[in-house]
């Protein structure tokens, strides 16, 4: 019987030293690791993670799924609910080495009608509720505490990555002779944004080579508020995070819309990290929600020239 050990970060700031530290003093037998890419959301379906289904791919009857703790795989009590039904379907068994749910059998079924135990799915509902709100309080007191720092004069996070407005700006002070760490102190972004706004201009940029692709210029397109509801509350990248804190909200009626200003590439991104607000397999779609995201992937065909 194999031993299947899956690990999972959020950002690819992150490493996966404690969940290996956690695995190696467990002492599994011969283990075979799959590791997702950095970065890969919690808020993506576990089923939907392309590592996680590679496991599920890989096991067979009898095999033990392995992790540090729950919620490298699963975010919320639905998530837990839809893997058991699935590790139950293909028989195989979840370790789980960490945290509140190491000391229980997640996999325990009545005998006679071969659904979860109502005690098990019991603890489970429970269980993740309470790492759920954790993490929402978590997420509420970073917030205060950034509006605190922003009453005291002082912006937490990444400095904000370069507009088109200043792009301009920027390269002409470049052209005029200003040094690269002069132009991040007098346009408040860091030194690696002035140098992506100035780099064809850089010597050691190959003007004449004909392969190299353009730069992307940022474009602004409105995202739906309900988009944005859902992204401010993702796990985003740095760069993503700062875009949308630069947005501008614009009234809509009873809605807004978020006016955001970006290269193609990060509107590529955060329209990817939507996602789920089409529906997760097996799960009904909020209608809103679903055209939201709809529309918000119309707009970014039309402005990168891409199709829908």
């Amino acid at each position: 019987m194999a031993n299947l050990v899956y690990k999972r970060v959020s950002t690819d700031q992150q490493s996966t030293d404690r969940q290996n530290l956690v695995l190696d003093e467990a002492g599994i037998e011969d283990p075979v690791a799959f590791e997702e890419d950095p970065g890969t959301s919690s808020r993506l379906h576990p089923l939907q993670r392309p590592k996680f289904g590679e496991v599920l791919t890989y096991a067979g009857p009898g095999d033990t799924v392995h992790i540090s703790e729950m919620f490298r795989l699963v975010r919320g009590t639905g998530h837990i609910l839809d893997v058991l039904d699935v590790l139950h379907r293909d028989r195989l068994a979840l370790r789980i080495h960490d945290g509140a749910f190491s000391a229980m059998d997640l996999t325990a079924r009545h005998p006679r009608t071969r659904e979860l135990l109502s005690t098990v799915k019991f603890m489970v509902q429970t269980l993740a509720a309470v790492g759920e709100l954790q993490r929402d309080l978590q997420r509420e007191l970073t917030y205060d505490g950034l509006r605190a720092a922003e009453a005291k004069g002082n912006k937490g996070g990444q400095r904000p990555a370069v507009t088109a407005a200043k792009a301009a700006a920027i390269r002409a002070g470049y052209l005029g002779g200003q040094s690269i760490a002069g132009l991040a102190r007098d346009h408040h972004v860091s030194r690696g944004a002035i140098r992506t706004a100035v780099a064809d201009l850089m010597p050691q940029h190959t003007t004449n080579s004909q392969d190299a692709a353009a730069p992307e210029l940022p474009v602004t397109l409105d995202m739906p508020g309900k988009v944005a509801a859902f992204l401010r509350v993702a796990e985003l990248e740095p760069t993503e995070r700062a875009t949308l804190d630069q947005g501008v909200t614009v009234r809509r009626g009873q809605g807004y819309t978020l006016r955001v200003t970006a290269v193609p590439a990060i509107h590529r991104r955060l329209l990817d990290l939507c996602q789920p607000l089409d529906g997760a397999p097996g799960s009904t779609a909020v209608p809103a929600q679903r055209k939201a995201r709809r529309e918000y992937a119309n707009r970014v065909s039309t402005l990168t020239g891409e199709a829908p």
